[in-house]
C-alpha cells in the first residue's frame, strides 16, 4: 500500500510509472527494451529509496548504418561503462524519430531526460535549504540587475568563485532528497524552459541539444564519480529509524576529495545547468569565423563570442516571468543568486578552448592550484585554506565541463568515430559554404592526432592529477590513447569515407 501510494504521488501526467518488480518481470519476458530508469529514486515508508522506471511510449529500432555483427538497437552515444545502468540509453537515442501521433520526438525525449536529471538536483538544492521554497519577489531588483553592468559576460570573469561553506551540523541536518517534492508548477517551467533551449540550437551536424545533452550526460558522471570517489566519502547515509531525515556528513573527508563541490548541490546544478545552454545558438563556425566576417556579436563580444551568447540567450530567458517559480528552487538569496550566476559564467567560458589567452590564463592557474601537491587538502575550511580549496574547485569544474564537451574523443572507438563524423561534416559544410579560409579534410587526419597529443591526452591526465574522479580519470585516459591509436591506423580511410558520404548527401 505504502509503495502503490508513493508511486501514485510521484507519477506524471501521460506516464506509466512501474515499480522494481513489475519492471523485472518485463525483462524475464524478454521485454527490458521497453522500460527505462527514472534518474531520481522515489522514498517509500519503511522501505527506503527505490528505484521505478518509465514505461516507454516508442518503438526501438536498429540504428541505421550500425555494424551488422553487432546487435546494437541503441544510438552510440552512452557515456558510462557497460556495467553502469546510468547512460545514454535513458534518454531513448535508441529511438529513430517518428512522427506518429503520441510518439515522443528524439528532442523531446532529450529534454525529458534533462528534466529528470536537473529535477533530481533541485530537489538536492531545496533539501540543502531544509526544504524551504518561498517566492522571490524581493530579488527582482537583483535578477534585473545581475549581468546588466555595462561590460560583456567575459567581464564577469574571476578566476577564484567563492563556494557556500556549510556547518557540519547544517549537512547533518539536510531533508533526505527523495522526501522533496519540486512542485508541479516548477516542474512545468523547466520543462518549458528545456523546450526552448532545445529549440534555440540550430540544425548543426555536431553543435546542436543532442550534443548538449551528451556533454550533460558526462558532467553527470563525472560529478557522480567525485561524490563515489572511494569508500567514507562523507555522503554515507545512516540507515536507521530517521534515515528519511538526517545525513551523516563526514565534512573534512568529503571537501577532501571535491573541494567543496559536492557539499553544494547549487554548484553541481549550475554545471548541469551550463553543459545544456553552453552551445545555444551556436552557428556551426568557429569564433575566427565570426570575428573575421564581422557579425553582429562579434562586434558585441570581440572574443569568445559563442559562448558569451550562449550565456546571455539562456539566461535572459530563465529571467522571464514565466520561469519564477522554477529560479525559486535555484536559489532563494541573493548571494545565492549571484554564485549561481559566476559559476555559469565562468563553466560555459571554459567551453572556449581555442583563445590563447584564456588557454594561458588556465595553465597558469592550474600550476599554481595543483603543481606543489596533487592530492586534495585534508584541511578544508581551516584558516588560509579557504582561498586555495575555492581556486582548485573553480579549475576541478573548468576542467570537468571542458572533458565533458570533448568527452566523445575518451569513450568507446565507435563513439568517437561517430562524434568525429559529425564534426568534420559541421567543418566541411562551412567550408562549402565560403566559411572557412581551408578545406578541412586535407589537414583533419594530422589534426586529430595533435588534438589528442596536445589538448585531450593532458586534458585526461589532469583529471587524473587533480585527484577527486577515481577510476574515471583513469577510463577517460585510456580510451583517449586507445582511440589515438586507432585513429592513426584508420584515420586517413575514414577522412575519405567523411567526404564520400558528404557528397552523397548533397546529391540527393
Amino acid at each position: 500500500m505504502n509503495t502503490a501510494a508513493r508511486m501514485e504521488h510521484s507519477g506524471e501526467r501521460n506516464r506509466i510509472q512501474l515499480s522494481q518488480a513489475s519492471a523485472e518481470m518485463l525483462k524475464v519476458a524478454g521485454l527490458g527494451q521497453w522500460i527505462m530508469p527514472r534518474s531520481t529514486k522515489i522514498y517509500v515508508k519503511g522501505k527506503g529509496d527505490m528505484q521505478t522506471y518509465w514505461l516507454r511510449k516508442s518503438k526501438i529500432h536498429k540504428v541505421k548504418g550500425s555494424d551488422p555483427k553487432s546487435d546494437m538497437t541503441t544510438l552510440v552515444e552512452s557515456v558510462e561503462t557497460e556495467e553502469e545502468s546510468n547512460s545514454f540509453d535513458e534518454i531513448g537515442l535508441g529511438f529513430e524519430d517518428d512522427n506518429d501521433q503520441g510518439i515522443m520526438s528524439k528532442t523531446d525525449r532529450l529534454v525529458e531526460w534533462n528534466v529528470e536529471v536537473m529535477s533530481s538536483l533541485l530537489q538536492q538544492i531545496i533539501a540543502s535549504r531544509g526544504g524551504v521554497v518561498n517566492g522571490i519577489s524581493t530579488l527582482s531588483n537583483a535578477e534585473t540587475n545581475i549581468g546588466s553592468g555595462g561590460g560583456t559576460v567575459l567581464d564577469e570573469f574571476t578566476p577564484i568563485i567563492p563556494l557556500k561553506r556549510f556547518e557540519e551540523e547544517d549537512l547533518r541536518a539536510r531533508r533526505r532528497p527523495s522526501s522533496i517534492d519540486i512542485g508541479e508548477e516548477a516542474k512545468s517551467q523547466l520543462r518549458s524552459y528545456l523546450s526552448q533551449i532545445a529549440g534555440m540550437y540550430r540544425d548543426n551536424p555536431f553543435h546542436n541539444f543532442q550534443h548538449a545533452s551528451h556533454v550533460t550526460a558526462s558532467v553527470k558522471k563525472l560529478l557522480t564519480r567525485i561524490v563515489k570517489v572511494g569508500e567514507g566519502n562523507g555522503l554515507a547515509i545512516n540507515s536507521g529509524r530517521d534515515a528519511d531525515i538526517n545525513v551523516d556528513m563526514n565534512l573534512a573527508d568529503l571537501a577532501g576529495h571535491s573541494y567543496g563541490i559536492t557539499s553544494d548541490p547549487l554548484t553541481q546544478f549550475a554545471v548541469v545547468y551550463s553543459a545544456i545552454i553552453h552551445d545555444v545558438d551556436h552557428p556551426g563556425v568557429p569564433n575566427a569565423q565570426l570575428v573575421k566576417e564581422k557579425t553582429r556579436n562579434a562586434q558585441i563580444y570581440k572574443k569568445s563570442v559563442a559562448e558569451q551568447n550562449s550565456v546571455e540567450l539562456a539566461w535572459d530567458m530563465l529571467m522571464a516571468d514565466e520561469y519564477s517559480a522554477l529560479r525559486a528552487c535555484i536559489y532563494q538569496t541573493e548571494s545565492d543568486l549571484q554564485r549561481f550566476r559566476q559559476l555559469v559564467v565562468n563553466t560555459v567560458l571554459a567551453t572556449d578552448i581555442v583563445d590563447k589567452e584564456l588557454q594561458a590564463l588556465r595553465k597558469n592557474r592550474w600550476e599554481a592550484a595543483f603543481s606543489s601537491s596533487s592530492s586534495p587538502s585534508t584541511s578544508f575550511g581551516s584558516p588560509g585554506q579557504e582561498e586555495n580549496d575555492n581556486r582548485k574547485a573553480t579549475i576541478v569544474i573548468e576542467h570537468l565541463i571542458q572533458a565533458s564537451d570533448v568527452s566523445h574523443t575518451m569513450q568507446h572507438w565507435h563513439i568517437y568515430k561517430d562524434w568525429n563524423e559529425r564534426f568534420f561534416i559541421e567543418c566541411y559544410r562551412a567550408f562549402k559554404e565560403g566559411r572557412a579560409d581551408s578545406d578541412p579534410s586535407e589537414n583533419w587526419y594530422k589534426g586529430e592526432i595533435g588534438f589528442f597529443d596536445f589538448y585531450v591526452i593532458p586534458l585526461a591526465k589532469k583529471l587524473e592529477s587533480c585527484g577527486v574522479f577515481g577510476v574515471s580519470s583513469d577510463e577517460y585516459l585510456n580510451y583517449a590513447k586507445a582511440n589515438r591509436d586507432e585513429w592513426v591506423r584508420e584515420g586517413e580511410a575514414m577522412v575519405q569515407q567523411y567526404l564520400a558520404k558528404y557528397n552523397r548527401e548533397q546529391q540527393r
